[in-house]
C-alpha cells in the first residue's frame, strides 16, 4: 500500500474548507464532508489508478491524474512509494485552464455556472 501525501497548498485548501463549512453547516456536518472526502482520497493507497489519467482524457502529455469527490477535483501523481495530491479546485473551477492552459468546461458547464 502507498502512502498519500497532500501538498502545502491542499492542505491549505482543505483548512479554508473546512472553515468555509463550518460556517455554512455546522462543525459536524463539516467534518463529515471532509471524512467522505478524505477517505475516498485515501483509498487511492491501495487503488492508485482508480482516478481519471489526465493524458488519455485530454491527449496531452502528463503524468498527472484527477479523482473527483463531494464537488472537488483532487489532482494526483502517482510515484514508487506514495501518491502526492499535489492540488485541489472545485468543481465550479476550470481545473484544465489553470492547469494546463487548454479550456477544459463545454458550453453546458459555462451556461450552468457562468464564466
Amino acid at each position: 500500500m502507498k502512502r498519500i501525501e497532500y501538498s502545502r497548498l491542499v492542505q491549505r485548501k482543505l483548512l479554508k474548507l473546512k472553515t468555509e463549512l463550518t460556517g455554512k453547516y455546522g462543525e459536524q456536518k463539516s467534518k463529515e464532508i471532509l471524512t467522505a472526502m478524505t477517505d475516498r482520497v485515501e483509498m487511492l493507497g491501495q487503488h492508485e489508478k482508480s482516478g481519471i489519467c489526465i493524458s488519455r482524457m485530454y491527449d496531452i502529455d502528463t503524468d498527472y491524474w484527477y479523482l473527483f469527490t463531494n464537488h472537488n477535483y483532487f489532482i494526483y501523481r502517482i510515484e514508487a512509494e506514495k501518491v502526492i495530491i499535489v492540488q485541489m479546485f472545485n468543481e465550479r473551477e476550470d481545473y484544465m485552464m489553470k492547469l494546463f492552459g487548454i479550456s477544459g468546461r463545454t458550453q453546458e458547464s459555462i451556461d450552468y455556472w457562468g464564466d
